[in-house]
């Protein structure tokens, strides 16, 4: 039965939207015709109706989506939705809203938007870079100890056209896909996404920058150690010695994911560079916090995140376009006018609310948006590793390649029935496999352990883990509306 409600056929039990990981509290449930187009969603209370009368089965468990047994698209009205899309280095917003035209109170006519539906996407691109540079170190130590044969490959090696660092291509990916997936279960018309635009070089020296300054760099004409020593008065930032060789150090280690950035060095004499050495500057000079302030006060926010999106903004809009869905562009600045005049917090969903062209100032307004937000955050599908490395990167054990034990992989959705012992009762969450059969399920009150002869499979694993949050700001409309009931 699991695999019937997984993959909508056959009938199913009556189920409760509300009850489900991705549905608590949701404003809309996706709808499929029964021959799986995707239709306009509809309340919940509507979708519990449907499934009680046997007239749906879910399609899908999260995001929660039912499938009509009874109408086709052609027998449905469906006036289309639009898709709103707010990038981000380390989360991206998306909101399915519809709009309508209505009478104002000028007699004129205004845009009315409403929320649908809000997700959440937390790309894993940092721990992707964590990954790579972990490899990296570790045929670096094996090169330098003259452990292995490997030979360190030349730096002039070709890229293929278009090739990006697997943790910035990873936020083009997920984005796309889950794009891609919201317009198969929803009638999707317009896709409006915000092209993001950093000036890193401003950002760097924390100031609007113009002429010389912005075309050659606020170092034109100088070296970096001609502007370290001046800010350092040619003294050791760590101890303030002086009449001794100075060496340029890295405030936040590169092993540590520290730049090159002027903001990231400082002169220090021989003795504390080698006892700094890779430690972090609040471990180095955590007795001196004095000290330590001076020096964190150069320190400046990372511009890895501003970079990471200028490369992708470009990409991202290309690929929606291949969905063959007009596919609309606006601007950072246009986004931050709409939600700031509609009242509205800060936050990646709300951001994708404002996404797209909304005149307020002629009366047009959004009236609604959804009071829970399903958060995908992206987990992939396991390691291609085949051996457990120890701490210098040689294999300690060797990886099984069988990835299903006892029909289960890890990051299926599941529902458990424990028949004894304190822990008894029926629980839902996602399961990581082991080979014995005794699988770890994830709940929110913590772990246990389950047998695979009490788990009954809701939804395969999709390489994302997903939750639910509620929105951070209350609604602020300037036009009274009635409220969306949370489906309890």
């Amino acid at each position: 039965m699991a695999r019937e409600a997984e993959n909508g056929s056959g009938d199913a039990p009556t189920h409760n939207p509300s009850s489900y990981e991705g549905g608590v509290g949701a404003s809309r449930v996706f709808v499929l015709s029964k021959d799986g187009q995707p239709l306009m969603p509809c309340h919940p209370a509507r979708a519990r109706e449907l499934l009680g009368k046997g007239r749906a089965v879910v399609a899908r468990q999260v995001p929660f989506a039912i499938r009509c047994k009874d109408r086709t698209r052609a027998e449905s009205a469906v006036d289309g939705v639009q898709l709103r899309i707010d990038p981000g280095s380390k989360g991206t917003g998306f909101a399915l809203t519809d709009e309508k035209k209505e009478t104002g109170s000028k007699g004129t006519a205004v845009t009315i938007r409403r929320g649908l539906i809000s997700v959440e996407l937390q790309h894993r691109g940092d721990q992707i870079h964590a990954g790579m540079q972990r490899r990296a170190g570790y045929r670096h130590r094996r090169r330098s100890a003259n452990c292995r044969y490997r030979k360190p490959r030349s730096d002039n090696r070709t890229r293929p056209t278009g090739w990006m660092p697997p943790s910035v291509r990873h936020r083009v990916d997920t984005t796309f896909s889950l794009a891609n997936r919201l317009c198969r279960y929803a009638p999707v018309t317009e896709i409006h996404v915000e092209l993001v635009s950093f000036d890193t070089h401003s950002m760097s020296a924390g100031r609007p920058l113009r002429g010389a300054e912005f075309a050659q760099g606020t170092l034109a004409g100088t070296t970096a150690r001609d502007y370290l020593r001046a800010r350092w008065n040619n003294a050791c930032a760590y101890c303030d010695a002086t009449d001794v060789p100075l060496n340029i150090e890295h405030l936040r280690p590169r092993s540590r994911g520290g730049t090159n950035r002027i903001t990231n060095l400082v002169l220090a004499c021989t003795p504390c560079n080698s006892a700094k050495g890779s430690s972090p500057i609040e471990v180095f000079l955590a007795h001196r916090p004095e000290r330590l302030a001076r020096v964190l006060r150069q320190l400046k926010s990372p511009l890895r995140d501003a970079a990471a999106m200028n490369t992708t903004r470009w990409l991202l809009t290309e690929a929606l376009n291949d969905l063959g869905i007009p596919t609309h562009t606006s601007t950072g600045q246009a986004t931050k006018g709409i939600r700031t005049a509609m009242g509205l917090a800060k936050t990646h969903t709300l951001d994708a609310l404002s996404v797209g062209q909304l005149d307020h100032e002629a009366g047009d307004v959004i009236v609604r948006y959804p009071e829970k937000v399903l958060v995908a955050k992206a987990t992939g599908r396991g390691s291609y590793a085949r051996t457990t490395p120890d701490r210098s990167g040689f294999p300690r054990l060797r990886r099984t390649r069988a990835k299903q034990h006892f029909g289960y992989i890890t990051g299926d959705l599941v529902r458990a029935t424990v028949p004894t012992g304190k822990r008894a009762g029926s629980w839902t969450g996602r399961i990581s496999v082991r080979a014995r059969g005794q699988h770890s399920l994830q709940t929110p009150t913590g772990r246990l352990n389950v047998s695979h002869r009490n788990l009954a499979l809701l939804q395969r694993g999709d390489g994302y883990g997903y939750s639910v949050r509620s929105e951070s700001a209350p609604p602020t409309s300037r036009k009274p509306v009635d409220r969306w009931p949370t489906g309890s």
